[in-house]
């Protein structure tokens, strides 16, 4: 793995040790200083988890902080034009406005979508998001992500917590990478995966592109999208069947064995053949090896399996596969963490009384299930809708922050109708985005660059022990932006809530939040390259506890069965849902759209809608690509490099073609976070998974044809 580990300074320059927020890596840097102006960046060997990588994005940041298309002031729309405005009139603007809305239509009428600040739950951004609409009284306040919180749902559902995979370099013999491209995805922390290759570990990859991991993998297949759901189960079918599971273990640590093993009868290797095109004898050899060469461990993708009608019973079913096989709780295998106590909302007022969020009537497993304390977060896929049909309620304004839904958020051109309808949008980024340009009032956000936060746990912990680091103020804020912890508790103070922001700056937060925890930023300053901030638990935790009490579900094990989601109207077993627009599911329209769309693929040069307008990366990645095989450009008489037409019901884009055989024939790819050749122009924002609310995102129907 590449390194820059020097930290050796020039003269008159100062270094500051950080951590990159450009991902949620979070990978270790050396920013130095001259004259209060960055003059570059490099990695932090002491880093516990980068150890000196820093990728192409982190290596760009001063671009970033110092790019010509920074928002510096915050703007009023006037007469349809741009006027600078101070921050004073900017807040005493939106605390009227709030404050009218709230007067006339009640405080749910009132909602927040925040992207990376909430995504990450960075506690300074995040936690004053929270807090204010805590003590405004709104509920209605989602994370734009529509990946993670699937799995988590199903992990809770069935160990009774959150039970990542912990990969320790020289553990795991087996690892499976489902839908992961370590190398683009987390390329900071995909050194454990290289140091078990290099002794031996087996590697599988499913993935319907053949990625650089797919290429050097001892087994890669490439299932029909939206399909893997069926193919866990179809793993699950031979490991049962053939007697590969831990007998002992299923016996006395796990409850709905049998009604498993008759669930399972229905998903034959042969018949999920026909459901995934994988071969019979590819899921057998698959699940043989995962299940007899241990320790093994599965490493999902931010998307693959979320974002279709499966989401949550895949991976219901694949924390099932990991149990059943004897790979739970064990070194290479998945491991409780048990993070740090800290300070949350403290003191709460208004949310016992605040009406039912957006969707948690229809939705109620995912928005109780994920809520953030004692938010219900609804699903971001249903928003739109709920605007525009005003139910339950009408939403009247929003704030949107560090996301930009016109470009992220599915069925775009829904959106943007939704945003039309409201009577009030505030939108506070770093750059002038798609969504910005329709709002009424543009707030400049600091880059991470310019503000303090902590990061801790989160991905990291996957692959080393949980840690607090400082995310230090590099240089003073650019312009007017402001952190947005700053404007939040202005805001709050402007409009009677002061009390609940008592704070003077973000180390006094800081402090408070970690005040249980016993550690303060004073230490965390000592110690730039981080502090350890929990545990991975020892072996076999679940021994330690009362019979009782072993696993916090309601059995007290873990439930294969699970009758807290019968109790709910869910299925308590694992099953498989058809994609709904599919050749199977809707064969009338495959007829008319033969082709397959997948999305999300990560690229190296960008997080998602960030970073597109920075010169270096995008001359290295300059436009959006629609991925195509050889055998699908030929039949659309398709070359490479030629501009194409893609549709689905929902609309239809201009985009370059890559012709390729790294996607499967059938299937065309098209990463998302693009303002030219947006792909969720064409995305279906309609709830696919009946447990989450997702939409289908990996598998929708479209068709191709070349630009004349």
């Amino acid at each position: 793995m590449a390194k820059q580990i020097s930290d050796r300074t020039r003269a008159d320059e100062q270094v500051v040790k950080t951590a990159c927020q450009l991902c949620f890596n979070h990978c270790g840097m050396n920013v130095y200083v001259k004259d209060g102006r960055i003059t570059r960046i490099n990695g932090m060997a002491e880093h516990p988890v980068s150890h000196g990588f820093l990728c192409i994005k982190g290596r760009q940041a001063v671009d970033y902080a110092y790019s010509k298309d920074r928002l510096l002031y915050p703007m009023k729309r006037d007469d349809g034009n741009w006027k600078r405005i101070s921050w004073d009139e900017a807040l005493d603007t939106i605390a009227k406005k709030l404050t009218d809305i709230k007067d006339k239509y009640g405080a749910a009428s009132f909602a927040t979508y925040i992207g990376e600040a909430l995504e990450a739950l960075i506690p300074t951004g995040g936690f004053s998001i929270l807090r204010f609409m805590d003590v405004y009284g709104s509920p209605n306040l989602t994370c734009a992500e529509t990946c993670s919180k699937v799995r988590m749902q199903a992990e809770r559902l069935t160990f009774g917590m959150w039970l990542p995979c912990c990969l320790s370099p020289g553990e795991a013999k087996c690892v499976i990478l489902w839908g992961l491209n370590r190398y683009i995805s987390s390329p900071a922390v995909a050194q454990p995966i290289t140091t078990v290759r290099r002794k031996g570990a087996k590697l599988i990859v499913i993935d319907p592109r053949r990625t650089p991991s797919a290429k050097e993998a001892d087994i890669h297949i490439q299932p029909r999208p939206g399909t893997d759901g069926a193919l866990v189960l179809g793993m699950l079918h031979t490991i049962i069947t053939e007697g590969l599971f831990e007998k002992e273990f299923v016996n006395s640590w796990t409850v709905g064995f049998d009604k498993l093993t008759e669930r399972i009868e229905q998903y034959s290797p042969a018949e999920v053949e026909k459901i995934t095109g994988v071969p019979a004898e590819k899921i057998k050899e698959i699940a043989r090896m995962y299940a007899t060469i241990k320790p093994a461990c599965i490493l999902l993708g931010s998307t693959l399996i979320d974002q279709s009608a499966s989401g949550f019973q895949a991976s219901r079913a694949i924390c099932i596969l990991n149990t059943i096989t004897g790979n739970l709780d064990i070194p290479g295998g998945s491991k409780q963490i048990a993070m740090a106590p800290i300070n949350f909302l403290g003191q709460l007022e208004k949310w016992g009384d605040m009406p039912k969020a957006l969707g948690e009537d229809e939705y109620p497993l995912f928005c109780r299930l994920n809520g953030v304390w004692v938010f219900s977060l609804s699903p971001p896929s249903i928003w739109a809708d709920a605007i525009l049909r005003e139910k339950p309620y009408p939403i009247k304004a929003m704030a949107i922050a560090a996301t930009d839904p016109l470009v992220t958020a599915p069925n775009a051109n829904k959106f943007k109708q939704a945003l039309e309808k409201l009577d009030f949008l505030v939108v506070m980024d770093i750059f002038m985005t798609p969504t910005a340009e329709m709002a009424d009032i543009v707030l400049p956000a600091a880059t991470f660059l310019e503000r303090t936060d902590i990061l801790h746990g989160n991905y990291q912990s996957i692959f080393a022990t949980p840690y607090a680091l400082l995310g230090k103020k590099v240089i003073k804020e650019l312009g007017e932006s402001w952190p947005d912890w700053k404007f939040w508790a202005e805001l709050a103070r402007r409009m009677g809530y002061g009390e609940y922001f008592p704070w003077q700056n973000a180390e006094e937060l800081i402090d408070y939040y970690l005040e249980p925890s016993g550690m303060t930023v004073k230490q965390l300053m000592e110690n730039p390259s981080g502090v350890a901030f929990g545990t991975i638990m020892d072996e076999e935790f679940y021994k330690q506890h009362p019979e009782e009490q072993r696993f916090p579900t309601p059995s007290g094990k873990v439930e294969l069965y699970c009758e807290t989601l019968e109790q709910m109207g869910y299925d308590p077993l694992p099953s498989y849902a058809e994609p709904p627009e599919s050749p199977v599911a809707s064969p009338e329209l495959a007829k008319q759209y033969p082709l397959i769309l997948t999305t999300g693929a990560r690229l190296m040069e960008y997080k998602n809608r960030s970073l597109h307008n920075l010169p270096r990366l995008r001359k290295r990645m300059p436009e959006a690509v629609v991925e195509i095989h050889p055998q699908s450009a030929e039949k659309y008489s398709i070359g490479d490099r030629d501009m194409v037409i893609v549709e689905t019901k929902r609309g239809s884009i201009e985009i370059r073609a890559r012709v390729t055989e790294d996607i499967m024939p059938g299937v065309i790819s098209i990463p998302f976070g693009w303002a030219q050749g947006n792909v969720n122009i064409l995305t279906d924002d309609a709830p696919a998974c009946r447990e989450s609310g997702y939409p289908a995102l990996k598998s929708m129907l479209c068709r191709v044809k070349r630009k004349t």
